[in-house]
């Protein structure tokens, strides 16, 4: 586990940037698994910067997302897609087709499950992976339960992750109550994780995804196993683990 720590949310994005920054230039083909939400937004806006610059190519990248709502049009403004589309794909020159989500309005949410995975793995995987953290201790949509779901399933939204989520939306009723979800495992098998977290609501479970008890009841823990994980932090968020 490596932990770096930013003085605010500017130098967080920036240095998380660089990260992807490096890992598309090794690697130009690179097979990125992607998030959504306030936390990673600076990420992706320094990435466009970078391209603006004529400093990142696009072209051979591919993405897969981690999470869908289910029930909601790629066209929906609250949709991952729309989120994905117009924070970061639109700006780019990644090819359209190269962009995967997925699809909440499958007719068969478990065959879409599956046919998910098998596109991760036609991909070879994912290269690198990129998480926020819910306060519940949430990785994609991965609540806290009993087990750690392996794959790609659909999920029953917490109500606190309803209301943490209601912000984006005109009222809580709004808030999809499923959504599709990239797995444990799934992301596990990530060969590199980077993981983006800021501000003060979020010190407590952050020092319990990273130095307390391996748990599904805190899905994010399971990252103190893998190989390659990098947790991009700004002060406050470090805040209670900087008091162990």
């Amino acid at each position: 586990m490596r932990i770096i720590k930013t003085k605010d949310y500017n130098e967080m994005g920036r240095i998380a940037a660089n990260i992807f920054f490096a890992q598309i230039t090794q690697k130009p083909d690179s097979v990125l698994g992607l998030a959504t939400g306030s936390s990673v937004l600076g990420l992706y806006e320094n990435l466009i910067r970078l391209y603006n610059g004529g400093d990142l190519d696009f072209s051979r990248v591919k993405s897969v997302n981690l999470d869908e709502y289910i029930g909601l049009d790629g066209k929906s403004d609250q949709s991952y897609r729309y989120y994905m589309d117009n924070n970061l794909f639109k700006h780019i020159n990644i090819k359209p087709e190269n962009t995967h989500l997925p699809d909440g309005l499958a007719g068969d949410m478990g065959a879409e499950c599956k046919k998910y995975e098998k596109l991760i793995e036609s991909l070879g995987g994912v290269d690198l992976q990129l998480l926020g953290l819910g306060l519940n201790g949430h990785i994609g949509f991965n609540e806290p339960g009993d087990i750690f779901e392996k794959y790609t399933h659909i999920v029953d939204l917490e109500e606190s992750t309803i209301k943490a989520n209601s912000r984006f939306f005109a009222n809580e009723n709004e808030v999809p109550k499923q959504a599709v979800t990239m797995g444990i495992k799934s992301i596990m098998q990530a060969k590199k994780i980077v993981m983006c977290v800021n501000g003060e609501k979020k010190s407590k479970i952050l020092k319990e995804v990273l130095f307390g008890v391996i748990t599904p009841k805190v899905p994010g823990s399971i990252l103190q196993l893998h190989p390659d994980f990098t947790v991009v932090a700004d002060e406050e968020a470090l805040y209670e683990s900087d008091r162990l």
